[in-house]
């Protein structure tokens, strides 16, 4: 399976707060659409999102202070379902989702103070959800990907990843194929909604108030159907580290 040879990212500028009361999907099909937008939603481009502003237009926010460290513990271990490692106020923690992250992804960045912003209950849900409304409001087919930033074990720095996704695939599965060598792959399997998450973060950055990108030149042969719960999760009997 041949790889696209370039791909262009596009930060979505002009998104501003969005609160509970905010309608995501018309603020983006706004900023989108062919009238007035600097960028034009296409056939088989990929929007990338972050998990905050998700969080927020969903109601995923919880008051907090900031400076009450028992009290955040609280809440992260309610937002766990198991704790994997202490140190201090950071936990590694496994989260409802399947996710194991510092702090079950809790946010309190950016955000007003006495404000936590929590993972949205479903990422991949509320991906097919804009990705309906999107296509619904603009008449394109696009995929759409819910990114959050985690670290690695055993690397230092954080990257951005896929929570949530719709209409790509999550797992480019090159096993059976040859490589530039004509040598079979036995087993490479490609996480592509993490590649294109990462990729999109280069041009969000974190304090420069871009929450969106939009992607386009990806194959098409990376568009369809799955999720991150079902395709990039991996389960305990796969675990090694589990």
């Amino acid at each position: 399976m041949a790889s696209p040879s370039s791909i262009t990212i596009m930060g979505v500028q002009g998104i501003g707060e969005i609160t509970h009361e905010s309608d995501l999907s018309e603020i983006l099909a706004a900023l989108l659409g062919p009238a007035d937008g600097e960028i034009t939603l296409e056939d088989g481009d990929v929007l990338v999102v972050t998990q905050k502003v998700i969080s927020k237009a969903e109601g995923c926010t919880e008051d907090l202070d900031h400076h009450d460290v028992a009290a955040k513990i609280a809440l992260v271990e309610r937002e766990s379902v198991r704790i994997l490692r202490r140190r201090g106020d950071l936990l590694i923690a496994e989260t409802t989702h399947g996710f194991i992250c510092a702090n079950a992804g809790i946010d309190l960045s950016n955000v007003d103070e006495g404000t936590a912003v929590l993972l949205p209950e479903d990422p991949d849900r509320s991906a097919r959800r804009l990705r309906g409304d999107l296509q619904r409001l603009l008449g394109v087919t696009i995929g759409v990907i819910i990114s959050d930033t985690f670290g690695r074990p055993w690397r230092s720095g954080v990257t951005d990843i896929a929570l949530g996704s719709a209409g790509v695939l999550p797992i480019l599965d090159l096993r059976g194929t040859n490589d530039a060598n004509g040598r079979e792959l036995q087993a490479t399997e490609i996480c592509i909604i993490d590649e294109l998450a990462g990729s999109a973060d280069l041009v969000m950055g974190k304090a420069s108030n871009i929450p969106a990108a939009v992607i386009r030149g990806v194959d098409p042969t990376w568009l369809g159907e799955g999720s991150v719960a079902s395709d990039v999760i991996r389960n305990s009997q796969n675990d090694l580290f589990r």
